[in-house]
């Protein structure tokens, strides 16, 4: 409030300790003093009102705006909006402005009013507007008729329960499953870049945020030339799908690519929605499936390394926990406290997860000396491979419909005529684009399949991206060097396919149906005969014989 009078600010300041008597919008007394002040000053002035008819706040602006002060984003559980309501002056006679409206549903005002002042410094119009309780309308915002001073009557806290009540009906309406973390996925692509159609990897991610418990309210995905370096698809277009997240009750925004600590603490300072992008999904889907102290270990570690980078200052007055008497210096922020505990979990974990590896390969080395041939099942996450292994040893591992539901291997032996046997190992699933510190973290896990005879690569045949998928999991393969072991290519899920795909020849595609056993008679007989018979039965599906 720098530069106004003494006697201004002893208006503002009697204004602050006022309370609205009746169920008034606001008194015609306050209105008048409001615009009187506002007149002589030149600027705009607020007041946010709640329901008790408490002045809460009293924000002065410049000539054409207010900036409404940090307010408390939780709301509590029973409001569906905020409890309040502003009422601000237009030095000229205008109605609501889009910037006014906007506030109003990123905030959840109760109400907001704009009162026009004639050239007297009297108030000369009422503009008002509310949320629309129609949530399914395209328009966020109802904008009532304009009203003279005497026109305005008794009833608004009636009207704004009224209002309440129409969203705790829509809430009331939804199954259970759709009332909690309710999410928009946002996507946005580069024109140029070459890879899966963003519809594909829109699909992905809906995949990801079942697997997560989100419900996906809606999607947006934008191609662009270049990245807006601050929120990724632009100030505007992050606006618009905030303001229709606010409408539609949701939660969670969840981006289809890793967001710079930047970016989405910018996208989270428009609203109170909480924002994640592709990487903290998927950690969040491990760190839920990860059963074994192995996995958990892994899990926590790319946690942590993921956390580390995305550290940021806590106390914005650079407040110092330590120093002082007996401790000369500055001392360390809660930043630099914070980053050091991490990193100090980081190589306590690091510590631990090697001297697991080093069991593992102790493990490895026992089998070795028994000679019991090993078999690799690897594939893209959800492609069937806990259910195949469960088909081929009578077993009972955890397998469902959704994106790395097994995360910790699990092993069981298979035992052939002539007291041959093997070991048949399930593996992670890979997934396009798996986050760094995830990949390098399961690495130790996948070292296992280098000393694997065979692998089996399982393929979900029903998935119209099989090919990426197939590349995806044979570049992962590439990069563990594992791409000199034998392969046999298993199209898993023919019982969802087409009659006219699974008819293809054997001798050129190995179909099979896990879930109902089918052509598993065939895989064994080439297990075995790949393993015994010094074979190599690595195959080579050109696209015209693929399924």
């Amino acid at each position: 409030m720098g530069g106004l009078k003494s006697n201004h600010l002893q208006k503002l300041k009697k204004l602050s300790e006022k309370r609205l008597k009746g169920d008034f919008l606001i008194t015609s007394d306050l209105a008048r003093t409001i615009c009187d002040v506002s007149s002589e000053i030149g600027r705009q002035v607020g007041l946010l009102i709640d329901r008790n008819g408490h002045i809460t706040h009293t924000i002065v602006g410049n000539d054409h705006s207010i900036e409404i002060p940090y307010l408390d984003r939780l709301r509590t559980s029973d409001m569906r909006l905020r409890g309040l309501r502003l009422v601000h002056t237009h030095l000229k006679d205008e109605p609501l402005s889009v910037e006014d409206l906007t506030d109003m549903v990123l905030l959840r005002l109760d109400y907001i009013t704009a009162i026009s002042i004639d050239p007297e410094g009297f108030p000369k119009y009422f503009y008002s507007s509310h949320i629309n309780p129609d949530v399914n309308s395209d328009q966020l915002w109802i904008i009532q008729e304009r009203k003279f001073p005497g026109q305005m009557k008794e009833g608004i806290l009636e009207e704004i329960q009224t209002l309440e009540s129409s969203l705790f009906r829509y809430k009331d309406n939804l199954k259970a499953a759709q009332k909690q973390n309710r999410a928009f996925i946002v996507g946005v692509y580069l024109q140029n870049k070459k890879g899966r159609t963003p519809e594909s990897s829109m699909a992905e991610l809906r995949e990801l945020c079942r697997t997560a418990g989100i419900y996906v309210v809606d999607s947006f995905f934008q191609k662009r030339n270049t990245l807006d370096a601050s929120t990724v698809l632009g100030k505007g277009k992050i606006q618009e799908i905030i303001l229709k997240a606010i409408q539609k009750e949701v939660e969670l925004l969840v981006f289809d690519i890793d967001l710079t600590p930047s970016q989405a603490k910018k996208i989270s300072d428009f609203s109170d929605l909480k924002v994640i992008d592709r990487t903290q999904l998927i950690l969040d889907i491990f760190a839920r499936n990860a059963k074994s102290r192995d996995g958990k270990l892994q899990v926590e570690l790319a946690q942590l390394k993921y956390l580390k980078g995305r550290l940021s200052e806590l106390d914005d007055n650079m407040s110092r926990l330590t120093g002082g008497i007996g401790g000369r210096g500055p001392g360390e922020t809660k930043f630099e406290i914070g980053k050091r505990k991490v990193e100090d979990k980081i190589s306590r974990l690091e510590k631990e997860l090697r001297a697991l590896k080093k069991r593992r390969e102790l493990n490895r080395k026992q089998r070795k000396r028994n000679e019991i041939p090993v078999v690799g099942i690897v594939g893209y996450t959800n492609a069937g491979k806990s259910t195949l292994l469960n088909s081929l040893t009578n077993s009972n591992v955890l397998s469902e419909d959704k994106l790395f539901a097994t995360l910790d291997p699990t092993t069981r032996r298979i035992r052939f005529p002539e007291e041959r046997e093997i070991i048949i190992s399930d593996t992670v699933g890979f997934i396009h684009d798996l986050p760094p510190d995830l990949s390098n973290a399961f690495k130790a896990t996948l070292e296992e399949l280098g000393d694997a005879d065979l692998l089996l690569h399982v393929i979900d045949a029903s998935n119209p991206d099989y090919k990426d998928q197939m590349n995806a999991v044979e570049k992962i393969l590439a990069s563990l060097d594992l791409l000199d072991i034998p392969k046999i290519n298993v199209f898993n899920k023919i019982d969802r396919c087409p009659a006219e795909v699974v008819a293809v020849p054997e001798k050129e595609a190995l179909c099979v149906s896990a879930l109902d056993r089918t052509g598993l008679d065939n895989l064994l007989e080439l297990i075995e005969k790949s393993i015994w018979s010094g074979k190599d039965y690595q195959r080579d599906f050109a696209s015209s014989t693929e399924p």
